[in-house]
C-alpha cells in the first residue's frame, strides 16, 4: 500500500493560510484574554498574558455599570440603539435591493444599464464625500441625531451592494420564465412575488449577513450624525475609552469590545457557510 504523501506546494498553502489566519485571529485573542484578566493584573504585566483569575465581573460592568458619555448605564442601551438601526435598515435595504435588482436584470427597459450603473457607482465613493450631502438631508428632514436618521442613511447606502448582488443572481434566471408569466397576465410584482422571490434565498442570506454586519460595525456615520443616548455601539465606545482616559480600565474595556462584536460573530458563525453558498449560486448558468 502506498503511503501518502503531502506536496510541497499544499503544505505552502497550509502554512501561508495558518499565518493569515493567525494574524487575524491575534487581536480578538488579545482582547478575549483581557476582558477576563483584573485591571491591576494588566497593569502589573502586560497587555499580553493568560488571566490568573477569571474576572467576569469587567462584563457585567461593561454591560449595566460602567459610565459612557456621563451615563453610567454601560454599553446596554447603546447595544440596543445598533440593534435598532442595522435591524429595519437591513431588511429595507435588502427588499429595495431585490425589487431594483430584479427591475434592471429581468424586467428590461430603455436605460436600466444607466440606472443600474449610477446606483452602484456608491461603491466607488469614498464615505467621507458623503457626510456634507447626507448633512444637508438629515438637516432639511429633521433627522439628525436620530435613529431614524441614521436607518435611511444605512438603507440608502446599501442600495448599491444589495442591487449588485441581486442583479447578478437574477441573470442566472431564464428570460423564458419572466416571459410565460407575462403572457399569462402576471405583472411585475406579481411576478416578483411568485416567482422570483421564492427563488432568492440564497442570495438574500448573502445581503442580509453582508448589510448586518457592514451596518452594526459602521461608525463614521454613528459618530458624525448622533451624540449622547442615540449614538450606536461602536460610537460608544469610543465615549467609553474616553471616560476612562484617565485611570485605563482595560478588562472593562476589552469586555464591552467583545460584547459590541457578538451580534456579528454569531451572524459569521451561524451563517458564513451560507453566505459562500449563496454568492457561488448564481454564478453558473
Amino acid at each position: 500500500m502506498r503511503e501518502r504523501t503531502i506536496a510541497p506546494s499544499r503544505i505552502l498553502i497550509y502554512l501561508v493560510v495558518s499565518l493569515i489566519a493567525a494574524a487575524w485571529l491575534a487581536p480578538l485573542v488579545v482582547v478575549g484574554l483581557n476582558s477576563l484578566r483584573t485591571n491591576e493584573e494588566i497593569a502589573q504585566a502586560s497587555m499580553i498574558g493568560w488571566p490568573k483569575q477569571w474576572a467576569w465581573s469587567n462584563y457585567a460592568a461593561a454591560w449595566s455599570g460602567f459610565c459612557v458619555a456621563e451615563t453610567c448605564a454601560g454599553i446596554r442601551p447603546y447595544m440596543l440603539n445598533s440593534a435598532l438601526v442595522t435591524i429595519p435598515a437591513t431588511i429595507f435595504s435588502t427588499l429595495l435591493g431585490a425589487v431594483a435588482g430584479y427591475a434592471v436584470s429581468l424586467w428590461r427597459f430603455r436605460g436600466d444599464n444607466w440606472i443600474y450603473g449610477i446606483v452602484t457607482l456608491g461603491l466607488f465613493l469614498p464615505q467621507q464625500m458623503r457626510l456634507l450631502p447626507w448633512t444637508i438631508v438629515l438637516r432639511d428632514t429633521g433627522l439628525m441625531n436620530t435613529l431614524t436618521g441614521l436607518v435611511v442613511i444605512h438603507t440608502i447606502q446599501g442600495l448599491s451592494f444589495t442591487v449588485l448582488f441581486c442583479r447578478n443572481y437574477y441573470t442566472a434566471i431564464p428570460q423564458d420564465l419572466i416571459r410565460a408569466a407575462r403572457i399569462d397576465g402576471a405583472g411585475f410584482f406579481r411576478i416578483f412575488w411568485r416567482i422570483i422571490l421564492p427563488l432568492s434565498p440564497p442570495i438574500l442570506v448573502v445581503t442580509v449577513i453582508w448589510q448586518f454586519t457592514h451596518i452594526w460595525n459602521e461608525f463614521l456615520y454613528g459618530v458624525t450624525f448622533t451624540t449622547g443616548q442615540q449614538q450606536p455601539v461602536t460610537a460608544a465606545l469610543i465615549a467609553l475609552s474616553a471616560a476612562v482616559a484617565d485611570i485605563p480600565q482595560h478588562g472593562v474595556q476589552s469586555a464591552a469590545v467583545m460584547i459590541a462584536a457578538l451580534p456579528t460573530l454569531l451572524i459569521y458563525l451561524i451563517g458564513g457557510k451560507y453566505f459562500v453558498r449563496g454568492l457561488t449560486a448564481g454564478a453558473v448558468k
